[in-house]
C-alpha cells in the first residue's frame, strides 16, 4: 500500500458497458443477481499491488467474487484487470491506518449483504533504519496502526459473522520477518511477530468451528515494499526475491487445505525460515543487520 494519503474516500463499480463508475461510499451495493448469490465472496485488503493483488487475482481465477481495497489510486487499474477474470469486481479507496478507514470498509462490506468467505488481511508497510536515531516517529506509529492496529480491528468486525455462519476462512499476510529481531527494521520485524501469534491464537481458539485460519509467511518478494520502506540501498532491498503470483497461489492452497501456516516462496526462504527456527535469538539479530543496514550506515571517515 502507498503511503500517501487519499483526499477522501471513494468506491467504484464497473457498469454493464464496463466503464468505471464512482459510487457513493456509504450507498447501496448494487443489486445481486442469482449468478452473484451463487459465488463466494471475497475480500482483499492492500491489493493494489504485490501480493494482495496477487491474491486477489487467484481468488478470480477460482471463482470468487471480490472486494478490494488499498489507499492508493493503483485500486482502480487493479479493478479493472481484474474484472476480465471474475464477473464482480468492486474496490474501495480507504486508508485503513486510521479507525474510520477500517470503519468505512466494513460498511461498504455490509452493504454488499454477502457473508464473507474468504478475508485476506495483507495491507501493510514496512520502514528501514536505525530506530533510535533515525526513524521519525509519526511513521513507526503509522506502521504500527495499519500492520498490528487495523488487522486486529477488520478481523474482529468480520469473523464475528463467520463465527454467526460457523463459516469463513481467514489469510494473515504475516511474514518470514516475524521470527526473528529486525535490526534495522525493529518495528516492522516486530508487527509481524504480532501478526504471527495473533492468527496461530485465533486459530486455536476456532479450532472446533468451521472457521479456517492460515498465516502467509513470505521472505524477500518483487513488490513495491523495499521501496516505499526506504531499504533500496540494503542487501535485502537490492539482493533476489520470490515472485508475489508464486507467494499468492501457496497462500491461497495452504488456505483450503487448512494449513496452520506455510512459508511463501523459494528454497531460499524456506531455508531461512528453517533455520530461524534453531538459531538464538542474538545470531538472528546480528544477520538481519547484516542484510538490512543500508549501505555505509555506522561508518565514519577516520
Amino acid at each position: 500500500m502507498s503511503q500517501h494519503h487519499p483526499a477522501s474516500s471513494s468506491s467504484f463499480v464497473f457498469s454493464n458497458r464496463g466503464e468505471l463508475r464512482a459510487t457513493e461510499k456509504l450507498g447501496k451495493a448494487p443489486r445481486m443477481n442469482h449468478q452473484q448469490q451463487q459465488r463466494p465472496f471475497a475480500v482483499v485488503t492492500g491489493a493494489s499491488s504485490g501480493i494482495g493483488f496477487e491474491l486477489a487475482k487467484v481468488l478470480a481465477e477460482e471463482g470468487y467474487d471480490l472486494l478490494i481495497t488499498a489507499e492508493d489510486e493503483e485500486i482502480a487499474a487493479a479493478q479493472r484487470e481484474l474484472n476480465q477474470l471474475t464477473a464482480s469486481v468492486e474496490c474501495t479507496r480507504e486508508d485503513l491506518s486510521s479507525e474510520q478507514g477500517v470503519q468505512r470498509l466494513y460498511e461498504r462490506i455490509q452493504a454488499n449483504a454477502r457473508p464473507v468467505d474468504v478475508l485476506c488481511l495483507n495491507a501493510g508497510i514496512g520502514h528501514g533504519g536505525d530506530f533510535a536515531r533515525e526513524n521519525e516517529l509519526p511513521k513507526v506509529l503509522r506502521l504500527i496502526d495499519l500492520n498490528v492496529r487495523s488487522t486486529v480491528h477488520l478481523c474482529k468486525l468480520v469473523v464475528e459473522g463467520m463465527v454467526a455462519r460457523d463459516e469463513g476462512r481467514i489469510l494473515f499476510t504475516s511474514s518470514i520477518a516475524s521470527t526473528m529481531p529486525g535490526s534495522f527494521q525493529a518495528v516492522y520485524n516486530a508487527s509481524k511477530s504480532f501478526v504471527q501469534s495473533f492468527a496461530l491464537a485465533l486459530r486455536n481458539e476456532l479450532k472446533d468451528t468451521g472457521i479456517t485460519v492460515t498465516s502467509l509467511m513470505p521472505g524477500p518478494t518483487e513488490t513495491e515494499f523495499f521501496e516505499r520502506a526506504e531499504m533500496e540501498d540494503t542487501p535485502i532491498g537490492e539482493g533476489p526475491k520470490d515472485d508475489p503470483a508464486v507467494v499468492a497461489r501457496q497462500g491461497y492452497e495452504a488456505l483450503m487445505d487448512d494449513k496452520e501456516k506455510v512459508v511463501g516462496g523459494g528454497v531460499k526462504t524456506k531455508a531461512q525460515a528453517t533455520a530461524a527456527k534453531v538459531l538464538p535469538d542474538g545470531v538472528k539479530a546480528a544477520m538481519h543487520r547484516k542484510q538490512a543496514e543500508p549501505a555505509g550506515a555506522g561508518k565514519e571517515e577516520e
